[in-house]
């Protein structure tokens, strides 16, 4: 059994206790102590109404399998199913409509759709995939589904294979020329982002691959950038409300293979 830290009232794994303390913490300006102390509070006021949800949707669940097995293989009219449901108490009358404000979140959670998953928060790689599941790669989401035929030398495979390599690439630009455009030419032609100052505002330039520069053809999907030892390493496009991230690495060997 994994050893146990008692910190007000609570029992904590040691291996979080020391994850809090050593790495979440600091810099934050949070003190363990306070933190512990705050999350026991939590529990002490919400475990007595969790305890008790759990019974309700135990006794819920008694009633459900009751009547479902009692009407086992009949014909259920959906007014029937509804009134039964109301009586019970899962199905409850509609309210008025109401708005619920929140302070101090920032606009990528509370205005950016994303995905929204549901995962048990003991399994640490469906908790990292959830957290992370707002900011996919569109390559490899290409390159690991059907998306991309295995055909003419592009399957998978165990290694990657450059051929499939360049599909992806190929089927990301077009998605980009759909979502984002230039005002000519196209992004599978791009060898260069740069950004320039006109009026006191950056504009993004792109050049092609026959030395032209061109812009975007809606200025306004260009939404950020990010500099790193005078390297462009980051542009950020929005789309829908969506934001597009692409990534300038050329020390990466898809990033050395592409222009």
């Amino acid at each position: 059994m994994a050893p146990f830290i008692e910190a007000s009232e609570l029992k904590i794994d040691e291996a979080l206790y020391r994850l809090v303390r050593d790495e979440i913490a600091p810099g934050t300006g949070v003190d363990v102590d306070e933190f512990w102390l705050a999350l026991g509070r939590i529990v002490r006021d919400l475990g007595p109404k969790n305890r008790a949800l759990l019974v309700k949707r135990n006794s819920l669940q008694k009633e459900l399998d009751s009547w479902c097995r009692a009407r086992r293989g009949q014909r259920v009219e959906p007014s029937e199913h509804k009134a039964f449901l109301e009586r019970i108490g899962y199905l409850v009358p509609e309210g008025e409509d109401f708005r619920i404000g929140t302070a101090s979140v920032d606009r990528e959670i509370a205005e950016v759709s994303g995905p929204q998953l549901v995962v048990p928060l003991d399994n640490a790689r469906y908790a990292l995939n959830a957290a992370n599941a707002r900011w996919g790669s569109l390559y490899d989401a290409f390159y690991g589904t059907d998306v991309i035929p295995e055909m003419d030398g592009a399957e998978k495979g165990e290694s990657y294979n450059p051929r499939r390599g360049a599909k992806v690439i190929a089927k990301t630009e077009a998605f980009l020329d759909s979502a984002v455009g230039l005002e000519r030419g196209s992004f599978s032609e791009i060898v260069e982002y740069a950004l320039r100052e006109v009026n006191g505002k950056k504009i993004l330039v792109v050049t092609l691959k026959g030395g032209s520069n061109v812009r975007l053809a809606d200025p306004a999907k260009f939404a950020g950038f990010c500099y790193e030892r005078d390297q462009l390493t980051n542009v950020w496009f929005v789309n829908n409300g969506m934001h597009i991230d692409v990534q300038i690495d050329r020390n990466h060997p898809i990033g050395r293979a592409h222009p």
